[in-house]
């Protein structure tokens, strides 16, 4: 989660969704963004591929259900993967805070990106109370090139939180790929 456009929000989604149930889990992944990037992918993923049950969060539920019933999962459901949009609005966040039991935070090594994720890490504890909700915060870098001056940047100010960062993804195009495989 991210209020920032193009960190890597449904990259990182996508790929835990599938790493999760080709272990074997239970994974449902819950599509808030209305590009519907998460969906899309999971309409295309190939026949044979672990299951991920889809759930399109970002429509409205059809006539006659209800959003429960919209938003259910199958009960053996082990990870709820959650995909948001840019520009989420504050009063979705405490809602997203509150059902989360982790909220990776994914960021690129650039100026515009750091600040941006600075202010949404201060919503996410200030508005969203992630602390109230004892929600585990936990940052994502991505498109790193080691030895940049840029990421140099981004682990300053890393540092500076008391937020682990839990994946360091490099700026390849392997995660691409692995995204087109399902």
């Amino acid at each position: 989660m991210n209020t920032k456009g193009g960190c890597g929000k449904t990259t990182v989604a996508t790929n835990l969704a599938s790493y999760c149930a080709s272990q074997g889990h239970g994974t449902a992944l819950f599509d808030y963004d209305r590009q519907a990037s998460c969906s899309r992918w999971l309409n295309e993923r190939k026949a044979g591929r672990p299951p991920i049950h889809g759930v399109a969060a970002f429509e409205p539920p059809s006539d006659g259900v209800t959003r429960a019933w919209q938003m259910r999962v199958p009960d053996d459901t082990r990870y709820l993967i959650t995909d948001t949009p840019a520009g989420y609005a504050l009063v979705d966040i405490e809602d997203r805070v509150a059902e989360a039991d982790v909220i990776l935070i994914p960021v690129l090594p650039s100026p515009i990106d750091i600040r941006s994720t600075a202010d949404f890490i201060r919503d996410l504890l200030l508005v969203g109370k992630a602390r109230t909700h004892n929600t585990r915060l936990a940052i994502v870098t991505n498109r790193t090139r080691i030895r940049t001056k840029s990421v140099d940047k981004l682990e300053r100010f890393l540092q500076n939180l008391d937020i682990p960062v839990v994946a360091r993804i490099r700026d390849t195009q392997h995660y691409v790929s692995a995204a087109e495989q399902g």
